[in-house]
């Protein structure tokens, strides 16, 4: 793939074609959804909603955000199919979990998979013409796409303004979290797409040479963040121009996105398993303690789930980790 001449255009192209041999494995299953989904197309379409948060800013502010509802809207679609089949597959091990939770877990996963194959076919994203991709590309040609350089400089400038608007929004003395949609699992929202850009950008952005990590930042490199295939970046010897980061910074930032993962799971269990609760047993009252005594003694309770959270977010930004991670005029 040559990413030279146009990089930004090649970029989505390279993940459009992706979805592409994705559809033509599903197009002549009986189930195309769970043939996508089981394919990983969830990957592509979040490294094209990445992309297309980036050049929103660079590029035709319009066309863009039209193109990242429309990349948005598949990642969600195939990211609610996960989420209950996460479900499925952790409660069918454990003896706990009535089986009439589970059930009612596989049977929200089938009706997304459902709602999938519906917007699949309505939106033209099955058929051997692959009308949905076509109007993408169209619109992609139309693109006044800047050079290597310009688009380079471009880029590194955004990163930098995401960078700054995440550090002013969760200043350390202002983070006060109460909720673990509005507060854990936007923050980890947040953070993560500044480790997926760097996938997305296939090779634009790499890390400096190594350097010994301060002491402070040690109890971040665990062996599963050391060793993480997220934190490779992606071959960039095709371009002329490359986006540094701190690798430390940057390793120290997965850390964070890893830990608020975890967090958040534990709370999502405790809440999913209440909704079911509500809706198999018509259980209105005293549904939490019911939860946590299903789950058992290791799983925390919500408000525990806050502190934590909150205590961790608090030393990463007072430590000034997003701001250490990208290094500047180094393009």
């Amino acid at each position: 793939m040559d990413i030279k001449a146009l990089p930004g255009k090649e970029r989505f192209l390279y993940f459009l074609n992706q979805i592409k041999a994705i559809l033509n494995k599903a197009e002549d299953s009986d189930n195309p959804a769970l043939v996508v989904y089981k394919e990983n197309m969830r990957t592509p379409f979040f490294m094209l909603e990445a992309l297309t948060r980036l050049y929103k800013k660079i590029q035709n502010k319009k066309k863009f955000k039209k193109l990242n509802k429309c990349f948005k809207e598949m990642e969600d679609l195939l990211g609610a199919i996960d989420f209950y089949d996460g479900f499925v597959k952790e409660f069918v091990t454990k003896q706990n979990i009535p089986e009439l939770i589970t059930d009612y877990f596989q049977k929200k996963m089938d009706d997304n998979l459902r709602e999938l194959n519906h917007h699949l076919k309505k939106e033209g994203w099955l058929g051997k013409d692959h009308k949905r991709l076509a109007k993408i590309i169209k619109k992609l040609d139309k693109v006044n796409w800047l050079e290597e350089e310009d688009d380079t400089i471009e880029i590194s400038h955004v990163y930098n303004e995401y960078i700054e608007k995440i550090s002013q929004n969760y200043k350390p003395g202002n983070l006060k979290f109460k909720d673990l949609e509005a507060d854990v699992h936007e923050l980890r929202r947040d953070l993560r797409w500044l480790s997926i850009y760097p996938q997305a950008l296939l090779g634009l952005m790499q890390f400096k040479e190594d350097n010994e990590p301060q002491d402070f930042m040690k109890k971040y490199f665990t062996h599963e963040i050391v060793n993480s295939t997220y934190n490779v970046m992606p071959d960039g010897s095709r371009l002329q121009k490359h986006i540094l980061l701190d690798k430390n910074y940057f390793y120290s930032l997965s850390w964070m996105i890893d830990a608020l993962g975890k967090l958040k799971d534990r709370g999502l269990t405790v809440m999913a398993i209440e909704e079911a609760l509500g809706v198999v047993y018509h259980i209105s009252h005293g549904k939490k303690q019911l939860v946590y005594s299903i789950c058992g003694e290791s799983q925390m309770k919500l408000p525990e789930i806050l502190i934590q959270s909150q205590k961790i977010a608090k030393t990463f930004f007072e430590e000034n980790i997003l701001k250490n991670l990208l290094i500047k005029h180094k393009i």
